[in-house]
């Protein structure tokens, strides 16, 4: 089965609107670990606009599943991962002003770079996971640098699912299966929902895990967050 990972970034921009300390940031995460999910994602910005450096630390101590944090590999980044230890490390290209993630690596141009991050990250013992575009050379250009997975950016697919789902859906197809077959291990996030998410997984049966934070939070104000987290793993089962 795929697993579930709940991005709680947006439990704590909800936080951050009033002060305080409500809705409890890691409480949530815990009790996303208690209603099913399979994993934690946090992707913190320099601006700390939602998630917190200090709520990382938090974390740390109470996720019980896999804790994912996402994020560009500036020295804060590092710094944190070197403190936390998380079980993955999935970086992205984003420029610290942009408002969520967008576009993924291009893991050829910045082969260099990105192999000396990786190679210091896996010897800490966090495996790394790099954002990627669903094209094949990148996921090629992801493994030849080192990293154990990739994470398919699957905002495009999203944006013309409800048009043609079967074109959206084929780049993945081919990205996903030139990774399985150099041996990458295959995440997915970015604008998944439970319209999309099923045809997804059936695409890409060998899907490893799938990190969602916006639709899930937002679909948990109308269902529930328990509620919401069996109906997204729901469209994950084989």
């Amino acid at each position: 089965m795929t697993r579930l990972s709940v991005n709680i970034n947006k439990i704590a921009t909800l936080r951050n609107a009033r002060g305080g300390n409500n809705p409890e940031v890691i409480k949530t995460a815990m009790d996303c670990e208690r209603f099913g999910a399979q994993g934690i994602t946090v992707h913190p910005r320099p601006d700390e606009r939602h998630i917190r450096y200090s709520d990382v630390l938090l974390l740390k101590d109470v996720v019980k599943t896999e804790f994912n944090i996402e994020g560009y590999p500036d020295d804060r980044y590092m710094d944190l991962i070197r403190e936390t230890k998380p079980a993955q490390a999935t970086l992205v290209p984003d420029s610290p002003d942009v408002l969520t993630s967008s576009a993924g690596w291009d893991t050829v141009k910045h082969a260099g770079f990105l192999k000396e991050i990786i190679g210091e990250l896996k010897r800490s013992g966090t495996r790394v996971s790099v954002f990627v575009d669903p094209l094949p050379k990148m996921a090629e250009g992801a493994a030849k640098i080192g990293a154990e997975r990739i994470e398919l950016c699957t905002e495009p697919y999203a944006k013309e699912y409800h048009q043609n789902k079967d074109h959206a859906v084929k780049p993945y197809i081919e990205t996903a299966q030139a990774a399985k077959s150099i041996g990458l291990s295959i995440n997915a996030g970015h604008d998944l929902d439970l319209h999309n998410l099923q045809f997804l997984k059936k695409s890409i049966p060998y899907l490893d895990e799938v990190s969602i934070g916006h639709a899930l939070i937002s679909d948990a104000l109308y269902f529930g967050l328990e509620n919401t987290i069996q109906l997204y793993l729901r469209q994950l089962r084989d």
